[in-house]
């Protein structure tokens, strides 16, 4: 017999037992027995019984109104296949048609009351961790960077419902337990401390060049990012000498600079120079005149390209007035030794906006006229070669010889620049030393406003604090001289070797200091004109490094209140709400402990504080909605913070929702719906689209799919893969955002790909640039469109070598239209696993015999014509004309009412005709339930019925029906959303 419609439903009810009051209640007991419980005796029992239990149901037991009441679900479902007259089964005694309406009719009253009495119930709401999905969304907002430290845990288990956000499903093992540990340490070996606070990497930073990688890379992108190319501000300048629009003429200077995305400061300098008649000599006369005569674009001249001409002139004639600086040399120190290189570098450094003639006066000298410009010939009369060289002077101003210098090779060898080593980012240009050395003078003088230069300094300031680069680079120094050099060697400077840490201390470098100079001078030059150089540079650099370490040190010990405190930050976030002042207490004194008691260093101290946050139940357990007390009560707002915020962005709240909860009107209605219509704007509503969506469509696994023949269909790579798992939570986001009708999903004409999925789509008249995304608003026109015809869900559902349309039949009916499946019965006959190797047979005629299995037809009855409308599809989602076999493709079915469907169009109008308001149901429910973290019950029934026709317009629209904002705020507003239940309910 074929108990399908019973099959793993068997829910235990969640609320308590309780009868109906009143007349409604008598009236209901008294139809009970002729009405429920005859029919149930004779037409239930065989298959029903203790002994049978057929789907694991046994309603011998059924006696009184008070047992239906343990278990109203079930009865929901018995409603709806008996009303349906799926049950009893066709092949058992029916009852007559006015039994049939009475019991129907009963079970409909039984539940109107039952959901009327208990509407709005909060229901229960087990005490859960988060899930792993919650776990690294909170661990990427706290940190700021997506670390995903359960990349390692089981998978987390769903609900009834198909989510993994519930007490039903969410347990903690002991072994979890040590993985949530093992987690809360691989969060702290991110974890760097600033001279101002605590910052977290995307990689660890546990060692001395883990935080050299991390600090350099943020200062070298900093640099990236700044806007230092000329031929922008050349281009900038002309169009604002130019404009002629309203708004752009009431522009200053610096607003429009700031509308071009350049500096302020820099333009108005380039503007001044430009409209500088005083300047009658050099290359910025020359330029000045090139940009006054520039033309306006037209068909055959672009004026960026023409700026862009003038900016190369302007790079070739400033190489002309590069200085060159020698080595220092002193008999005994080498040239590589930190103290000649650094003195080499800031000489470059200090003179990146200084003229030297010499290089131009030698090519002149010579008989050689520059390239570039033959008007570089300096006058012979000494007023006007006086002029000449303060307008050039000018120009190397403006232009300096380079903004900031990112990668430096080892100068001091005297090999030319071009075949210096590169990728040494920052560096000082020692051999085998570390060390770094800043040179942006001209970037922070011409570009930079006065917040960017704070910026840039902090990033240096935190290189040389997290990295203790002063530190390191000395102890570099004494290794170097002592063992390259071998300056130091000498008994005299034992006091002074790189392991040991005294070595650091002011009085021991100012000793080195003293006895390495003494013995330096003993040396001299090779010139003794000259020696006062070098030994100035020595001195400078003991002065210098010594200042540089004293200030680590300094800051170090002054910035380890401010950790502590960044620490408490950081645990306010992690728990939601404001510390208690005994949870402050408790860090502040587990740190002492940890000093004082396990002689823990400070770095070490910090991290075990981060680790002790990261693994209590306040931050890794969802208590906010565990009953507390002994009535029903609202959630406080910092509650109803969390609640909102793992609702939608699966993640802890932000600090704009915290900041609402502490004004304490979060749960205000109109206040609830801003913080909704703000949420559902951010980026991080993707938590929504990729746990929620994912899970109801059940593609949240697919990055792991791994049942494509790769030999077979090898286009089918990591890069298609996952856009395929992108392109839905894209479409889920557009819902969101433009606030569309959630049908859609399945009637929607639109949809977003990139480069990779608009070619396997066949979409080659679109143009992408780089990596983006591009809504394709019809779609329809290439075969695609919503979610019916999505890559992601033919290929999750087909098992590789072959389509499935009982698979995708199946997933229509049970994830679109809610209809419930049972599993298939033990010892179903395979169909092939090869398409190709379908025989005669055609997989529609395959799939014909196997529903001639009376154990198989019910289920497949209902969902296989729904799936062979996907047959133009192959098993990646590609469209095809003919099958692996080489059949041709046929995409006709009869649908399970009786009408006719040839593909996808013809489905989507089935839908939209037939089972619209199927799709709504189902799909209210399943959001529902992800929004409470339970499953449902009667009490939801009449927000679900206020869900369902609050949404519907008239006259009816696919664009105006069932939009998605009002059905969150329905939700969010609700009194399940906003209260918790009674501890003894």
């Amino acid at each position: 017999m074929n108990h399908f419609f019973l099959a793993a439903v068997w829910l235990v009810c969640v609320v308590s037992p309780a009868c109906l009051l009143g007349q409604e209640q008598r009236e209901l007991e008294q139809r009970f027995g002729s009405q429920v419980q005859a029919l149930v005796q004779n037409h239930c029992l065989n298959c029903h019984d203790a002994e049978t239990n057929a789907a694991q149901l046994d309603l011998s037991s059924v006696q009184s109104l008070e047992h239906v009441l343990e278990a109203p679900q079930v009865w929901q479902l018995i409603l709806q296949r008996v009303d349906a007259g799926e049950m009893p089964p066709a092949e058992e005694e029916q009852p007559s048609e006015q039994q049939r309406r009475e019991f129907v009719a009963w079970i409909q009253a039984f539940i109107d009351a039952e959901a009327a009495r208990t509407a709005g119930d909060p229901g229960p709401v087990l005490a859960r961790r988060l899930s792993n999905a919650e776990y690294d969304g909170s661990i990427r907002e706290l940190t700021g960077v997506d670390i995903r430290p359960t990349r390692t845990f089981p998978v987390d288990p769903a609900n009834a419902a198909g989510f993994d956000n519930s007490g039903e499903s969410l347990a903690m093992s002991p072994g979890l337990l040590t993985k949530y540990l093992e987690a809360a340490r691989m969060v702290a070996e991110h974890m760097l401390l600033t001279p101002t606070g605590i910052a977290f990497a995307p990689h660890p930073v546990v060692t001395d060049t883990d935080r050299d990688k991390y600090c350099v890379k943020r200062i070298v992108d900093f640099y990236a990012q700044q806007p230092t190319d000329i031929a922008d501000y050349l281009h900038a300048a002309w169009s604002y000498k130019q404009r002629t629009e309203r708004e752009l003429a009431e522009l200053t200077l610096a607003e429009f600079a700031e509308t071009q995305g350049l500096s302020g400061k820099y333009l108005r300098a380039w503007w001044d120079a430009l409209h500088d008649s005083t300047i009658e000599y050099g290359p910025l006369a020359k330029v000045r005149e090139q940009w006054q005569a520039l033309l306006p674009r037209s068909e055959t001249v672009d004026l960026r390209d023409q700026c862009v001409a003038i900016r190369d002139y302007i790079v070739e004639v400033r190489r002309l007035f590069e200085p060159k600086f020698d080595n220092l040399a002193l008999r005994g120190v080498q040239s590589g030794s930190q103290s000649f290189v650094l003195w080499k570098n800031a000489q470059y450094a200090n003179h990146r906006r200084t003229a030297d003639f010499r290089q131009l006066e030698g090519l002149l000298e010579n008989g050689q006229v520059p390239d570039v410009d033959p008007d570089l010939v300096l006058p012979d009369d000494v007023r006007q070669r006086e002029k000449f060289q303060r307008d050039c002077q000018i120009f190397c101003q403006l232009i300096p010889d380079a903004f900031f210098i990112a990668e430096r090779g080892r100068d001091y060898l005297d090999t030319p620049k071009e075949k210096q080593e590169k990728g040494r980012l920052l560096s000082a240009g020692f051999h085998s030393m570390m060390g770094y050395f800043r040179d942006d003078q001209p970037l922070m003088e011409l570009i930079l406003d006065a917040t960017e230069q704070a910026k840039l300094n902090a990033l240096w300031d935190e290189l040389n604090f997290a990295a203790a680069a002063p530190r390191r680079q000395y102890q570099g120094f004494l290794w170097f001289e002592r063992a390259e050099s071998g300056f130091i060697r000498d008994a005299e400077f034992d006091f002074a070797r790189p392991e040991d840490p005294d070595a650091l201390t002011q009085p021991v470098i100012e000793k080195l200091a003293e006895i390495y100079l003494a013995k330096a001078s003993r040396g001299g030059s090779k010139d003794e004109s000259t020696a006062a150089v070098p030994v100035q540079a020595i001195r400078d650099y003991f002065q210098n490094i010594n200042q540089q370490i004293r200030w680590v040190d300094t800051t170090r010990a002054t910035a380890e209140p401010l950790h502590i405190e960044a620490v408490l930050a950081l645990a306010q976030r992690a728990y939601r709400r404001p510390l208690t002042s005994s949870e402050s207490d408790e860090v502040t004194d587990y740190y002492r402990e940890l000093r004082a008691v396990e002689l823990l260093s400070h770095d070490e101290a910090i991290q075990d504080l981060l680790v002790a946050i990261l693994v209590s139940p306040k931050f890794s357990y969802r208590l906010d909605l565990l009953s507390d007390s002994e009535q029903p009560r609202a959630l406080t707002d910092y509650e109803l913070a969390s609640r909102l915020s793992f609702f939608l962005w699966s993640t802890i709240p932000d600090a704009e929702l915290l900041r609402q909860a502490a004004q304490g009107d979060l749960h205000e209605p109109e206040v609830l719906k801003q913080q909704v219509r703000r949420m559902l704007a951010d980026h991080r509503v993707r938590g929504l689209a990729t746990e929620f969506g994912g899970n109801w469509l059940d593609f949240r696994r697919f990055e792991e799919h791994n049942s494509v023949d790769r030999q077979r269909f090898p286009s089918f790579d990591e890069e298609l893969r996952s856009a395929m798992f992108e392109e839905p939570i894209r479409y889920f986001i557009d819902v969101v955002q433009q606030d569309r009708s959630i049908l859609q999903f399945v009637l929607g004409e639109h949809t977003w790909v990139n480069r990779t999925l608009a070619k396997h789509y066949g979409m080659r008249e679109l143009t992408f640039i780089n990596d983006e995304w591009l809504e394709v608003p019809n779609a329809h026109e290439y075969g695609r469109g919503g979610l019916l015809p999505m890559a992601v869900f033919l290929t999750k559902n087909a098992p590789g070598l072959r389509t499935s349309p009982v698979k995708r039949g199946y997933w229509v009916v049970k994830r679109l239209l809610g209809e419930p499946i049972p599993a298939p019965p033990p010892n179903v006959p395979e169909l092939p696993t090869d398409e190709a190797q379908l025989g005669e047979l055609t997989l529609r005629e395959a799939l014909a015999k196997h529903r001639e299995h009376a154990s198989c037809a019910g289920c497949h009855n209902r969902i296989d014509s729904l799936g062979l409308v996907f047959e133009g599809f192959g098993p990646i989602g590609e469209q095809r004309q003919v099958d692996l076999g080489g059949r041709p493709v046929d995409a006709a079915a009869t649908l399970p009412d009786g009408s006719q469907c040839d593909g996808i169009d013809d489905l989507r109008s089935y839908l939209r005709t037939q089972r619209a308001t199927d799709f709504v149901n189902n799909f209210n429910h399943k959001l529902l339930s992800y929004a409470l973290g339970r499953s449902l019950q009667l009490s939801d029934q009449l927000l679900l019925s206020q869900m369902r026709d609050g949404g519907q317009l008239e006259p009816a629209s696919d664009d105006a029906s069932y939009r998605f904002v009002p059905l969150i705020e329905k939700i969010v507003t609700s009194p399940q959303f906003l209260n918790k239940r009674a501890r003894d309910q």
